[in-house]
């Protein structure tokens, strides 16, 4: 059996896809699958190669147990189209970058990342980086909806 590899991806991979990532990871730990699913995060743009998660993303995960310290934001590269079986974005604008430069072949594996959330009236998780605590809060509410949503379809293809 092999893995299945998961990316999540938003502009600048410094506060919705890194929670995203550290969130998917906190859950499959919890359930016993981590070896069984692979999990990374990337932006669309390189704003911020090489730096750790916003620091107000970082302290709303560290509140509910999850640690995003170890990641470094990095850019999505085309060969993570081949890599990964799941490339889910964060809102419709990353969608259409993602979109744009996925080989056709691939386009099959890019998706909405809440699209998976179907009890969920949102289908994006909004950019909490001009605003308050707030709304890295409501980010993380959206992310943990939408990661064990995920989460159930991912154990259909174990």
């Amino acid at each position: 059996m092999s893995k299945i590899n998961i990316l999540f991806v938003c502009m600048g991979n410094i506060c919705r896809s890194p929670t995203a990532q550290g969130m998917f990871e906190y859950l499959l730990e919890q359930e016993g699958l981590s070896d069984e699913v692979y999990v990374d995060s990337a932006g669309t743009h390189a704003y911020h190669v090489g730096k750790s998660p916003d620091e107000r993303a970082m302290r709303s995960a560290a509140a509910r147990g999850i640690d995003l310290g170890a990641q470094r934001a990095r850019r999505i590269e085309i060969e993570d189209f081949e890599r990964f079986d799941y490339v889910l974005a964060m809102d419709s604008s990353n969608l259409d970058d993602l979109m744009a430069l996925c080989p056709e072949q691939h386009r099959e594996k890019l998706a909405l990342f809440l699209d998976f959330a179907e009890e969920l009236p949102e289908r994006e998780v909004p950019d909490p980086y001009y605003g308050g605590a707030q709304g890295f809060e409501r980010v993380l509410d959206l992310i943990e909806e939408g990661s064990r949503s995920l989460l159930e379809s991912v154990r259909e293809r174990l």
